[in-house]
């Protein structure tokens, strides 16, 4: 009887977010938060409880977290990470500096403590790779000057994670100082580490790996993520740093056939790791976070245009771009979930899953607004609209006899400006 409850109740939530994600799909807008909405229906205080499958969703957030990261490496080399260390740095900190902060006087102003606001921190500061790369092929601006500077910003702030995951953790696990900064050494170690084999054997690793099978690469790729996740949470690093770590390692033609593997799986579990989180946010908890979320978003998302118009400006992109950058910049979502997630799952704070989910539902609706319409807006509201420019009165001209018109009349295979 208890395998059939799961079946039932597992099968009506996979079936629930295929239709769920065919709705975003026709209203053109990320599936995240009607993923959350589910969850929080679905949830305990919601409108239908589960039981039985609760056990497997866990299960299956877990490996969503993991997949969600892996692909996220695959999508850089680790050279590229370096060039990016090298030459964007400065803007990865003011990016930090700008949106870090304002999620961490937050939650020091409601009375939270230091290790929220750590995590709270992070809830604001990451955006949202999946939710901006839809945005930016919708939007059809994969190709203008500022998106180089956007995904900079996004690389680095995906790096950090692999050093500030494994201090959430440890604060969350409630370490000593001495624990704690050996787990820290150990993960920077371990990064390091990765990165310079990566760098030195990314090659040798990618043709170990490399099948002309697709069932063999998908069993050996997804096999050895989940065996150094495992490890990597073993020796308090985090999963999904070591995840991110793996896919960092494959480059070429692995990494492009692990990528085309890998997505649906990815989208699945990932779609049931947003439900998870829902399950265990009380949505009778958001209404008295509904405000606190509006006014971070508000200013968060200032901040991101800011970091987003600065970095674009270094980068000598022009006035337009450097809107497009900050507005696309805004949406926050699945990272901003995994963190809180954590807070979550060790029960630091009650309100912070409930802000949390407001804060995202809130930003990842606004942000391609944002990504669309900062840039017409700001060059409305300062005055610098591109105005067609006068042509200057032409001189007139001497009179003509019937000669010289009857030569300037164009020949055959002349079009009448005289152009060939």
């Amino acid at each position: 009887m208890h395998s059939t409850v799961f079946l039932i109740e597992f099968g009506a939530i996979i079936l629930g977010l295929g239709l769920l994600g065919r709705v975003a799909g026709r209203l053109r807008f990320s599936p995240i938060p009607l993923y959350l909405l589910a969850g929080l229906a679905f949830g305990n205080g919601g409108l239908l409880p589960l039981g039985a499958s609760e056990e497997f969703v866990a299960i299956g957030a877990e490996i969503g977290v993991i997949l969600l990261l892996l692909m996220l490496g695959l999508e850089y080399t680790a050279g590229d990470l370096v060039s990016n260390l090298k030459t964007q740095y400065p803007a990865g900190l003011v990016d930090f500096g700008l949106n870090a902060v304002p999620g961490a006087v937050a939650a020091l102003l409601m009375g939270w403590g230091p290790v929220a606001a750590v995590v709270l921190a992070g809830v604001t500061w990451i955006s949202s790779s999946g939710v901006i790369a839809k945005v930016m092929g919708d939007l059809g601006r994969l190709g203008n000057r500022e998106t180089p500077v956007i995904l900079s910003i996004l690389v680095l702030e995906d790096l950090a994670m692999a050093v500030y995951l494994p201090i959430v953790t440890a604060l969350l696990a409630g370490v000593s100082l001495a624990a704690g900064s050996l787990t820290l050494a150990i993960a920077l170690g371990v990064a390091g580490a990765v990165l310079f084999v990566a760098v030195r054997y990314g090659r040798v690793i990618s043709r170990f790996v490399s099948s002309d099978d697709p069932e063999k690469l998908l069993l050996v790729v997804l096999g050895l993520t989940l065996l150094v996740a495992g490890v990597a949470q073993q020796l308090q690093v985090s999963a999904a740093v070591g995840a991110f770590l793996v896919g960092i390692a494959l480059s070429g033609e692995v990494a492009e056939g692990t990528h085309t593997l890998l997505s649906p799986l990815r989208d699945l579990f990932a779609a049931v790791f947003f439900v998870f989180f829902g399950l265990h946010t009380d949505p009778a908890g958001i209404p008295p976070v509904i405000l606190p979320a509006l006014a971070l978003a508000l200013v968060t998302a200032g901040t991101k245009i800011a970091t987003g118009h600065w970095a674009a400006r270094r980068a000598g992109v022009g006035v337009k771009g450097r809107w497009r950058a900050g507005g696309t910049l805004v949406a926050r979502g699945e990272f901003s979930i995994v963190i809180a997630g954590l807070a979550v799952t060790a029960g630091i704070e009650p309100a912070l899953g409930p802000l949390a989910t407001a804060y995202v539902l809130i930003l990842v609706i606004v942000g391609p607004l944002t990504a669309r319409y900062t840039e017409p807006l700001a060059v409305y509201l300062t005055g610098r609209r591109v105005r067609p420019r006068p042509l200057p009165a032409a001189a007139p001209s001497p009179p003509t006899s019937p000669e010289d018109v009857r030569e300037s009349v164009p020949e055959p295979d002349q079009d009448p400006a005289g152009r060939a």
